[in-house]
């Protein structure tokens, strides 16, 4: 299987074009604001190139964890040790019989957002409990990364 760096790319990018719209003052941005105590004054004191740069880097990593995560044909690679050279042949034939099984948008958005539903949120309720954050900063936090991982996970997968 090749690893399809376009797909990752625009994938990473997706998360601000979410961002974008999630964290509008019309959508969550306000809600969000309030309960972390940010305001525009501060925001803009940020470091913007440090923040948008780490934050591709993040969700560029994270769009290339997705592959093994959506797309069932690397759980095969994985059980020939990632090299399918040295493989018997009847991984061959496993690999010609089910190359594009379940390589749809729609099954990579499915386990997109089960992952984001058992990772993401556990992680970000979890830091929550402890900085004693509310249940609203955790619902629009995870709501955000378990849409990320949804059409991360789709287009990881539906693109071919």
């Amino acid at each position: 299987m090749e690893i399809n760096f376009l797909a990752v790319l625009v994938a990473a990018l997706s998360s601000f074009i979410v961002g974008f719209f999630w964290y509008n003052p019309k959508v969550f941005g306000t809600i969000w604001m309030n309960e972390t105590g940010m305001t525009e004054e501060k925001a803009r004191k940020g470091n913007m190139a440090k923040t948008f740069g780490l934050t591709f880097i993040f969700a560029f990593m994270l769009a290339f964890i997705m592959m093994p995560l959506t797309i069932h044909q690397f759980g095969a690679l994985g059980m020939v040790g990632g090299d399918a050279t040295k493989a018997l042949p009847s991984y061959a034939a496993f690999m010609a019989d089910y190359q594009d099984a379940f390589r749809t948008f729609k099954h990579g958005a499915l386990h997109g957002f089960t992952s984001g539903l058992f990772i993401a949120l556990p992680v970000v309720a979890t830091n929550c409990l402890f900085e004693q954050k509310t249940f609203k900063y955790a619902a629009v936090t995870s709501g955000y990364w378990i849409v990320v991982m949804t059409l991360m996970g789709a287009i990881i997968c539906g693109w071919k």
